[in-house]
């Protein structure tokens, strides 16, 4: 039943992503093969969505079956108690929950990561074919602050295909966040291997901290500078949505932003630390789903039903309310992704503490 369960689901969004961008792929000249290579790809990061409700449907189904043919009550006064009546599904449910691991961790991340790289690749090469050296591919209004080393930077458009920042500025700050040294470039680059960027075409200029005014000012054809070791892709996924980031790249940004009192970065955090919780998500849905569906034989097992699916979506209302609380600094990122599942954990402690 979890198998038919999963592949009905995973149809369902599939059509879903067929509306969302089939017609997208077509405009972009993507071949039959590539085609069905984007959607190989990007159906994989479904599958951490569908488990945990694929996961309670199917358990749903097989314990009102169970209890509809009384087999539980047979069990039950044969001297067993829930627990002992349960446990392959509690093995079950831990098994699941490392299934649950290893999507978020590796599965997922890479399925995001490819697909919209395979994406952008399939418009890149359809804009190079319609007009040759196109914009298309840039992104525009690049803004970073490094606050660790006391650097803004602002590109004016980025190229992801050849890797080039045009009009850049970059003000190195004192401690009081004042100005002291700016460049200003029609061209940057930056060097993966060597951590460092190279300069073409610009202008340094220092300042005086105290008065703000300008002191000196050289130009240069091309100017690296080591030092300077921000890595654009980094400065790329803080424009992008949470919910459009992996794991992996969701982990990258908490690293670097963690020692940093920066309100932008909340809402991913609270992202990253939701789908860590997440994985404990297939214990709740057997804690749920057990007190509903072994309930006394005067009880409909529908009823049983329709709670526990409404329990599942309450879980889903808890979390669209703790996730805007976390990234608004009004829980820690922590409690905000942590709170629908103890609210979870609550409810099926008391229902478990009723059940006779």
């Amino acid at each position: 039943m979890l198998g038919l369960l999963l592949a009905a689901t995973m149809g369902v969004l599939l059509l879903a992503a067929f509306y969302d961008n089939f017609k997208e792929l077509i405009q972009t000249g993507a071949s039959a093969g590539d085609i069905l290579l984007y959607y190989a790809t990007l159906m994989p990061s479904y599958f951490a969505v569908v488990l945990q409700l694929s996961m309670l449907l199917s358990l749903l189904f097989v314990l009102s079956k169970l209890h509809r043919n009384n087999e539980l009550t047979a069990v039950r006064a044969a001297g067993l108690n829930v627990f002992a009546t349960t446990r392959s599904l509690w093995v079950a449910g831990l098994v699941l929950c490392g299934v649950s691991l290893l999507l978020n961790a590796r599965v997922v991340p890479w399925s995001v990561e490819t697909s919209r790289s395979l994406l952008e690749s399939f418009q890149y090469r359809a804009a190079a074919k319609a007009t040759p050296g196109g914009t298309l591919g840039l992104v525009s209004s690049v803004a970073f602050d490094n606050r660790r080393q006391n650097r803004m930077w602002f590109i004016n458009r980025y190229s992801r295909f050849t890797e080039t920042a045009y009009g850049v500025t970059v003000s190195e700050l004192d401690r009081d966040r004042r100005e002291k040294t700016r460049i200003m470039a029609a061209e940057g680059h930056y060097d993966a291997v060597r951590r460092g960027w190279t300069f073409t075409n610009g202008r340094e200029m220092w300042f005086d901290p105290e008065q703000g005014e300008l002191i000196r000012t050289v130009t240069f054809t091309n100017k690296t500078i080591p030092h300077f070791s921000e890595d654009p892709t980094l400065m790329l996924l803080i424009d992008r949505k949470p919910v459009d980031l992996s794991f992996n790249e969701l982990r990258r940004i908490t690293d670097y932003f963690s020692s940093e009192d920066n309100p932008k970065f909340l809402r991913y955090e609270v992202r990253y630390y939701g789908l860590l919780f997440d994985t404990i998500g297939p214990l709740i849905i057997i804690a749920i789903a057990i007190p509903f569906s072994m309930s006394g034989v005067r009880i409909s097992p529908a009823v049983g039903v329709s709670k526990s699916i409404g329990l599942f979506f309450l879980y889903f209302i808890l979390n669209g309310i703790a996730t805007p609380m976390g990234g608004g600094g009004y829980l820690d990122p922590v409690w905000a992704a942590l709170m629908p599942n103890l609210a979870m954990i609550g409810l099926a402690t008391y229902f478990f503490g009723r059940m006779r």
